[in-house]
């Protein structure tokens, strides 16, 4: 087990990537979708704050920079317009699940729920992304999904508890930047086009 104070490196690993991010996005190589930045954003605060009612400590602090960092992404698309909105049925779920995580945080102080809740929407809000970076891989900036994936490792590792308010936001993390890793780097490869193809031999 690593030393608790690790997990700073771990947000200071998340802030970077999506600092990058930010850059590419005012550079116009990266195009993320604002709803699901913005989600993003609103879904890690209400998480952090509900670990904060719970007395989760510094693991919480990758919850803290998982919702910061977005917000700086979307500043830089607004700034420039080169931010891709689209709000379709999905988007809508997940808006409601995280207004039902801070409602259940706020109205019942029910923290562990809303931490669940929280992982929740920002896992539903990844869905128009995921879409997007099969369908168009360049507009990806997949070293902030490496970077934020290994900061989520390096929190897991510093754990003493394994209470699903301290585990649950970091093992999510870990997995999306996962599969937002393969499918970037699959959607990357030639694919050869079917009427390409040579004919096997007779």
């Amino acid at each position: 087990m690593l030393d608790p104070s690790w997990v700073f490196l771990s947000a200071a690993l998340g802030l970077v990537g999506s600092i990058r991010y930010a850059i590419a996005t005012l550079a116009g190589t990266a195009r993320p979708n604002l709803v699901t930045w913005v989600l993003w954003a609103v879904a890690p605060l209400v998480g952090f704050s509900a670990q904060l009612s719970a007395g989760v400590g510094l693991p919480a602090v990758l919850t803290l920079a998982a919702g910061l960092g977005p917000l700086v992404v979307v500043a830089s698309a607004l700034a420039t317009r080169h931010g891709h909105a689209a709000i379709g049925p999905v988007d809508i779920v997940c808006a409601v699940i995280a207004a039902a995580a801070l409602a259940v945080w706020i109205g019942f102080d029910a923290a562990p729920t809303a931490v669940a809740l929280a992982v929740g929407a920002d896992a539903a809000a990844a869905l128009p992304t995921i879409r997007k970076a099969w369908r168009d891989p360049g507009s990806e900036n997949l070293l902030f999904y490496v970077l934020v994936g290994l900061g989520a490792t390096i929190t897991l590792l510093t754990l003493d508890s394994w209470a699903p308010s301290e585990w649950a936001f970091a093992t999510y993390m870990l997995v999306l930047c996962a599969v937002l890793v393969g499918v970037v780097s699959a959607a990357r490869r030639p694919r050869e086009h079917p009427a390409s193809r040579s004919r096997p031999p007779l």
